[in-house]
């Protein structure tokens, strides 16, 4: 009897200790890695890496452990780097992943999710959540994370640090783009994902300063006229064989329907798409302009087309419509 009392009450207290694992628990008892996202438009202007000197102190003495400082729209450019970022982070056995958004009106955000160990990096559920319109309110409340709590992290950094990625160092994992048009277009079909305006994005994606908070039912609305804007689009700009998309398939049953290419899109700043593409940047551009870029992937041998010269738009009708007119005749 005394036995199965005694399991009962490891039992218990392991329940006990599952319960009491939250996001600042973890925070103040494992290493974590801060992602940035920030509007450079506001005065003064600041970047990403402004926003971290500015906040790393608050961090550290909150009782957390932010070992490395990443720009978010870097992070989530292509799910290959996605994934490379996810594996770094394994290897260095992070537990959290810090988000700090400062959004256009100077509004400033930071969440804390446990670090999902894949290449989603986060997921959605229970996170820990601030915002503030002042700096230093916004310091504070991150500070007060650590209030009458102990926190495990010893030998914390004093200053941010900014390391690079293995594997990212010569963007060796954006090997495949081709600055040309498919061929045999005309002879077999263009699938079309019908996803609406996140497209194949992840919910990492959605803490990108210029997208975070918006409404429910803006970002559906969004997506229904995106759907319409692509079929009329196509129907007036592609004269070939399209498959519009609604369910997922595999690469295989793709091909045995005569759909060897896909359409993609990146969304991002232009300056990282155009490196992550091998494309030198034109003067006279804005590198921190969030623009769309479409391109074609060929699923029998996963080369990716964006066309001989560059179309990325922050209209994406525009650049939807300049990508079409360059790959046809």
């Amino acid at each position: 009897m005394k036995y199965i009392s005694l399991t009962g009450l490891m039992c218990f207290f392991s329940l006990v200790n599952i319960a009491q694992t939250t996001p600042v628990d973890q925070f103040l008892d494992g290493k974590s890695v801060v992602l940035v996202s920030a509007a450079t438009s506001p005065l003064p202007p600041v970047n990403w890496q402004d926003l971290a000197e500015e906040i790393h102190p608050a961090l550290v003495a909150a009782g957390g452990d932010p070992v490395a400082y990443f720009d978010l729209e870097e992070v989530i450019l292509t799910d290959a780097i996605k994934n490379a970022y996810a594996s770094h982070f394994s290897t260095r056995q992070i537990k959290n992943i810090v988000l700090l958004i400062r959004k256009e009106d100077g509004r400033l955000f930071c969440h804390i999710f446990p670090f999902s160990g894949n290449g989603n990096i986060i997921s959605p559920g229970n996170n820990w959540s601030t915002q503030a319109s002042d700096k230093g309110e916004f310091k504070e409340q991150i500070q007060a994370i650590g209030l009458n709590k102990r926190s495990e992290n010893f030998l914390v950094i004093e200053v941010p640090e900014y390391p690079s990625i293995p594997g990212l160092e010569n963007n060796s994992v954006n090997s495949g783009y081709i600055q040309a048009a498919p061929l045999n277009l005309d002879v077999f079909k263009l699938g079309i994902l019908l996803t609406g305006a996140a497209g194949n994005e992840s919910y990492l994606n959605t803490f990108r300063q210029d997208i975070y908070g918006k409404e429910q039912n803006q970002v559906m609305e969004e997506q229904r006229a995106q759907r319409e804007g692509i079929e009329q689009i196509f129907k007036a700009e592609y004269p070939f064989q399209t498959e519009f998309l609604t369910t997922s398939k595999s690469n295989q049953e793709l091909i045995s329907e005569k759909v060897q290419f896909i359409l993609m899109k990146q969304e991002g700043r232009e300056a990282d798409l155009m490196r992550s593409m091998g494309v030198p940047l034109e003067q006279g551009k804005n590198p921190d302009a969030i623009v769309v870029k479409y391109y074609i992937r060929f699923l029998v041998r996963n080369e990716l087309y964006i066309g001989e010269k560059w179309d990325a738009s922050p209209d994406w009708r525009l650049a939807l419509k300049d990508f079409l007119d360059q790959i046809t005749p």
